[in-house]
């Protein structure tokens, strides 16, 4: 089974190259040899490539300048899933596209299932739900593909970190590294999610008759960013990596003046649809961000 990786030097995509070059053929693109918003090189670039899973680690992801660039928002995170959903619908392959906990508006105080109502309140949030229902549509597909098209797989994760690209708690990290007060915000809810165990987790989906639709996936539990920023210093202390700072204070989600978007205040993600197909409950996300730490700042 030959897989395809776009978004291969970001966050989640270089997990996936690294967790699948030992065992599995696999080939990757990153933004300098695929540009998303350029429909006809993806057409081109694409067409010439033989695989039968693609999977599309690759977005606009900053969510401020989502709100000031939104046809670019929308040309990335919309109307490119489109594109290769169409592709994967000619070649016969399978498409898992990764999208967000930001479709919701964060209104509900319980985890978001897959069947709950999508309410962005963010043109990134937007432009991945416009995303999600194009790959599911997948428009325009041959008869003969239908099959494999209606198997697409939309995978719904939150908090995304991991060594590959800094994310929220390594710039935490850092400025506890060089400050003796820190602060996080402490009003605002989701969870953590591991790039090791979403690649670890995948491999389960790639069968062409496996499970389609949407999925949810994130490390188990719920908290705050101060919590979570205060759980991974408290990591470092049990492993040795010197920090300035001992705690993180709490600030509150109002404070945050210099945002443009709108965040959903709390997007914590069900896993319960996940953990009856598989099987398989994700770890918490404590233990998640430990065995981060103890891989990845621990000198010991």
């Amino acid at each position: 089974m030959k897989l395809l990786v776009i978004g291969s030097a970001g966050r989640l995509g270089a997990a996936l190259m690294r967790e699948y070059q030992a065992e599995r053929d696999v080939a990757g693109f990153n933004h300098a040899q695929l540009d998303l918003s350029n429909f006809d090189k993806i057409r081109e670039k694409l067409g010439e490539t033989d695989f039968d899973v693609l999977i599309n680690a690759a977005a606009f992801t900053n969510v401020d300048l989502c709100e000031t660039q939104p046809d670019q928002a929308f040309r990335i995170n919309a109307e490119a899933p489109r594109v290769l959903a169409e592709i994967c619908g000619e070649k016969n392959a399978k498409l898992i596209h990764f999208s967000t906990d930001y479709v919701f508006d964060g209104e509900k105080r319980a985890p978001y299932t897959e069947e709950d109502e999508a309410n962005p309140i963010s043109i990134y949030g937007e432009s991945k739900l416009a995303g999600e229902k194009n790959v599911l549509a997948a428009q325009n597909r041959p008869a003969s593909a239908k099959a494999t098209a209606d198997r697409h797989l939309v995978v719904r994760v939150s908090w995304v970190f991991g060594p590959d690209r800094p994310s929220f708690i390594d710039g935490m990290l850092k400025r506890a590294q060089e400050n003796e007060k820190v602060d996080a915000i402490a009003d605002k809810f989701s969870t953590p999610t591991y790039t090791h165990d979403i690649a670890q987790m995948l491999p389960q989906f790639f069968d062409g008759d496996g499970e389609g639709g949407i999925l949810h996936f994130a490390n188990a539990g719920k908290c705050s960013w101060q919590e979570y920023a205060q759980w991974a210093l408290d990591c470092c202390r049990e492993f040795g990596v010197p920090m300035k700072a001992k705690t993180i204070g709490p600030v509150k989600l109002n404070d945050m003046q210099d945002w443009i978007a709108r965040r959903p205040v709390s997007s914590v993600l069900s896993t319960a649809k996940y953990v009856q197909l598989t099987g398989m409950p994700p770890r918490t996300w404590r233990e998640a961000v430990a065995d981060y730490i103890r891989r990845f700042y621990s000198k010991k």
